[in-house]
Parts: structure tokens; sequence; C-alpha cells
């Protein structure tokens, strides 16, 4: 009884880890206005691939379509209330000033997303004082 008892543990841990890391791949596409900072990396504006590196892990990568260069970034999972649950699939940037650092990802229909760490440009900027606001880039789910 207890190998069936363990048989059967075994086969509910797997399908919530297959679960749960579905829900927290990242896979978007964005047409991004304006030249923005991600890590210590600047990019231009123009359209980006923001992706999962491996399905359960924190490494997310992001490149331009067409481009070779992919730049890893360290991302943390967050989450919204049941309530709050993004309509769409979207990047979000802090603006500070002129400037603009990649901040999370999430896609429609997904109560977990990604967030990523301020960069050096970001904390030094905030140590001035600088005020901050959220932009919004809609985004969609990449195939």
């Amino acid at each position: 009884m207890k190998t069936y008892r363990w048989i059967l543990t075994g086969a509910f841990a797997a399908l919530f880890m297959t679960t749960a890391a579905q829900a927290q791949t990242t896979n978007v596409r964005a047409e991004v206005p304006f030249s923005f900072i991600a890590g210590d990396r600047q990019y231009p504006a123009g359209e980006y691939n923001v992706k999962s590196i491996a399905a359960q892990g924190p490494v997310i990568g992001v490149s331009s379509v067409g481009g070779q260069d992919i730049n890893l970034l360290m991302s943390n999972a967050c989450r919204t209330s049941e309530v709050n649950v993004p309509d769409q699939t979207k990047l979000v940037f802090r603006q500070i000033g002129d400037n603009y650092f990649l901040y999370q990802v999430w896609t429609q229909g997904n109560q977990a997303g990604r967030e990523f760490a301020r960069s050096k440009a970001e904390r030094m900027l905030a140590q001035n004082h600088e005020p901050s606001d959220l932009v919004i880039v809609a985004a969609n789910i990449a195939q």
C-alpha cells in the first residue's frame, strides 16, 4: 500500500511541477518605441523577443528580432491578485527622466510574471531623487 502512495505522490508532484513550469515560461515579442536599458545594457528602439531560457529558471533572454545577440538577465517571479490578472501581454518599463528601464513582463491571463532588478544606472538616478513613472508597451505571445 505504501508503494502505491509513493507512486501517486510522485505522479501528482510531476503534474504540479509541469503546470508550474508552464505558468512561469515567458515568450513575448514587442515593438518598443523608445531606447531602453535592460540589465546594464542599452537597447535602441525596435522589435524585441523576451523569453525564458529554461522552463523553470529565472534567466530571461532579451534579443532584437532577427538579431543573433542575446542578453541574459536574471529575473524574479512576481504575482498579481486574481482581480488584477493582466488582460494583455505586456512589457512594463520604469521611466526616470528620458531613461526607460525594463521592469516586468506579463502574459495575458497569467497571474505570474517576471520582474527584473534595478540596474546600476537606474539606482544612480533613483539616488538623485528622480521621480519615476511606469510605461506599458503592448506585446504579443511569440510563437
